[in-house]
């Protein structure tokens, strides 16, 4: 058994911020971060375009950026939310700057501000095209330098652990004591004892397989708390990119960031045609969800695979500059971004919804705090403002360290069992387990997609029952492998997004269901 002060699930943004602050702020505390993957793999690692944050004052303001996140959010977001969140963002800059993160700057030394999708002013904060991956750097330096931190890689939380696992009388509140967690090389279960554990284990992009993501963002942080009684709001609110590089086999693919779009490039079809001036006023500026929706309906109608993002009247050297990873990747595919257009499609690319947590970060689990994309703050609303996703896991793990500066829990006084290990390894199991998560996948991009429908979501619920009972009967006798709970999570974030979908009789933001319109319509007339 481990015991820690406090257990940080996930190496993101949002997690590593968090347990640099409480570790620089109490020294004697332990702090144990754990991470499925390689200590740098996380969604943070892929985030392209910056930070949203208010730098220049002459040209922008507060009020402009928390205007542009609330019409992004379709009046969905929690207005107050949003305002604290924006106010916060300059000071919560300033310590990236602090623990060594790098921006780009211009050429009269000031910070080189991006323009991005449904944002009225240039005030995304940048690193080239690969900015969360230089704030994942230079936060694991940070890290590495503090004695009271362990940071566990190919450490897979299993399951939180609260008084059902305890088998303690029930609280009116639940609490969370820690979490069992698989150590994936020994392949031996760990009790991780916590006073305080924080979820900020990314997103769920892994659900639908073709996705931004990368393949660990499987949804287990909403998946573990859901299974022990947490709310769970907004999870219909799965944002799609506009513009991801096209492939052919659908699985996780590289992400065209929206800064290109902001950059001047026009999305046209296969003839030529710039279709999103049919769409609206702001052509490819538009938020993501009308682009997504836009992209979505010209492919269904043309029956064509892809659209294309034109870059060809771009300045060249001003792009290679900006989207040097971008223009490196084309170009092994045999794409010169000079000349020849990158052909693109929607994937799924993050959740707007999750563990609801209040403005402080907690759950409505004693003890459990949450922080990053598996969290529902209010911020996002019905859909997300471009680069607004990093600015909210800095100021969410901020408020967590701030609450826990000055309130805490122990649980030391408490006996935890140890995992029930007496599964045994299937022989087939790792074949089922793929059979399954294609099914699973293929059920989500088909059924519960851009467009929904009544009749499709409720095919999706009967299937989804069908794969989910093949599943707990695998998982009650095999013994427990991350790729099994990985599917079993992301059969628990399927079954949310699918009822919460069918609840929904509205179409807002990043949802649409094509009945709904139809009501609408009815209204209408």
């Amino acid at each position: 058994m481990i015991i820690t002060d406090y257990l940080v699930i996930g190496s993101g943004v949002a997690g590593l911020t968090f347990a640099v602050k409480i570790a620089e702020k109490f020294p004697n505390k332990a702090v144990t971060i754990i991470t499925k993957g390689s200590e740098d793999e996380s969604n943070t690692k892929y985030a392209q375009g910056g930070v949203a944050v208010v730098l220049d004052k002459e040209k922008d303001s507060f009020q402009k950026h928390i205007q542009d996140t609330l019409i992004a959010g379709d009046g969905l977001c929690n207005r107050a939310i949003v305002e604290m969140v924006v106010n916060e963002g300059p000071k919560r800059f300033k310590e990236l700057i602090t623990w060594g993160a790098n921006f780009d700057i211009n050429t009269e030394g000031s910070f080189d501000l991006g323009k991005e999708g449904g944002h009225s002013e240039c005030r995304v904060v940048h690193y080239k095209d690969i900015t969360g991956y230089e704030i994942e750097r230079a936060l694991l330096q940070r890290i590495h330098q503090l004695k009271n931190t362990k940071l566990l890689p190919h450490h897979f939380s299993i399951d939180l652990i609260t008084e059902h696992q305890l088998k303690s009388k029930e609280r009116e509140q639940t609490r969370c004591y820690g979490a069992y967690v698989l150590n994936e090389k020994t392949e031996k279960v760990l009790t991780i004892k916590a006073n305080n554990t924080i979820l900020a284990s990314g997103g769920i992009g892994n659900v639908y397989g073709h996705t931004t993501n990368p393949i660990i963002a499987t949804g287990d942080g909403v998946a573990m708390a859901y299974r022990a009684k947490a709310v769970i709001k907004d999870m219909e609110f799965v944002q799609f990119h506009p513009t991801v590089l096209y492939n052919k086999e659908g699985d996780s693919s590289f992400l065209i960031s929206e800064a290109v779009r902001g950059f001047g490039a026009y999305l046209r079809d296969k003839k030529g045609n710039r279709f999103m001036l049919n769409y609206d006023v702001r052509a490819e500026l538009a938020s993501r969800d009308i682009v997504s929706q836009s992209i979505d309906k010209e492919l269904k109608e043309s029956g064509d695979p892809c659209v294309f993002l034109d870059c060809t009247h771009l300045d060249m050297i001003a792009f290679q500059k900006h989207f040097p990873t971008i223009y490196q990747k084309c170009k092994s595919l045999g794409i010169d971004v000079t000349k020849d257009w990158i052909p693109v499609v929607p994937a799924s690319h993050y959740l707007c919804g999750g563990i609801v947590v209040d403005k402080e970060g907690k759950t409505t689990i004693q003890n459990l705090f949450c922080c990053g994309e598996t969290s529902r703050t209010g911020l996002h609303g019905a859909n997300r403002l471009a680069s607004n996703s990093l600015l909210e896991a800095l100021v969410y793990s901020h408020n967590i360290f701030k609450y826990l500066s000055k309130n805490n829990f122990t649980s030391s006084y408490l006996e935890i069992p140890e995992w029930n290990a007496n599964g045994v390894l299937l022989n087939e199991e790792e074949l089922v387990i793929n059979l399954y998560l294609k099914e699973l996948q293929t059920l989500m991009r088909d059924y519960v997609g851009i467009v929904r429908s009544n009749a499709r979501l409720t095919i999706a619920k009967t299937k989804l029952e069908i794969i989910y009972n093949k599943v707990e009967n695998l998982y009650k006798k095999a013994k427990v492998t991350t790729a099994l709970c990985e599917l079993r999570n992301m059969i628990n974030v399927a079954h949310l997004i699918i009822n919460q979908s069918i609840e929904r009789k509205e179409n807002k933001g990043g949802f649409f269901n094509i009945d709904n319109t139809i009501k609408e319509v009815h209204k209408l007339v």
